[in-house]
């Protein structure tokens, strides 16, 4: 073989590589090929409604720093890390900080939100997510899931699962209050 007939085929080679890598890289994407939320890009929008019928937009909460949380009234999880969320709202919120915990209320018994809201004293916006739209559009997967989204409308965390520590939620705000 020819000096330049090795060459082209070790450029063939690195190209194939090159290519397999690219084709089955590890991304998360829907059937649609929307690729599911994730630290560096922008959070999807969504509005939604509290028990009293107050809207929030997420959109419209830009220039302030958001933890947007999925969770249900059925997941002990969620029901573990409810207390330290209500906790670092009440700290930071002067700060810019706001959080849409966003119950699954299209998986969740719609008359167990008012109680749980009044059994763990929350303050912090509570919506109710009926339809399953805002679940498919975060590419819901497990609960609790939480997104850290900066004061741009950018995520720069995603925590699957939980419950997450005081320690944990007061790193993360304070990174996106930045």
């Amino acid at each position: 073989m020819q000096k330049n007939q090795r060459i082209i085929l070790y450029l063939l080679l690195l190209i194939a590589g090159a290519s397999w890598i690219a084709l089955s890289a590890n991304t998360t994407t829907t059937t649609d090929g929307v690729s599911a939320p994730q630290a560096g890009f922008a959070a999807p929008d969504f509005t939604l409604s509290t028990p009293t019928g107050e809207t929030y937009t997420l959109s419209e909460l830009r220039g302030q720093a958001v933890l947007v949380n999925l969770w249900a009234t059925w997941c002990p999880p969620c029901q573990a890390e409810m207390p330290a969320i209500e906790k670092m709202y009440q700290e930071y919120k002067d700060q810019g900080f706001i959080v849409l915990a966003v119950d699954m209320t299209y998986q969740d018994n719609p008359l167990n939100v008012v109680p749980f809201i009044q059994e763990y004293n929350l303050t912090l916006p509570i919506l109710l997510e009926e339809t399953g739209d805002v679940a498919a559009l975060y590419q819901l997967r497990s609960l609790p899931s939480s997104y850290f989204i900066d004061r741009a409308g950018i995520i720069r965390e995603v925590v699957i699962g939980g419950p997450m520590s005081e320690a944990l939620l007061r790193t993360r705000i304070e990174q996106i209050l930045q």
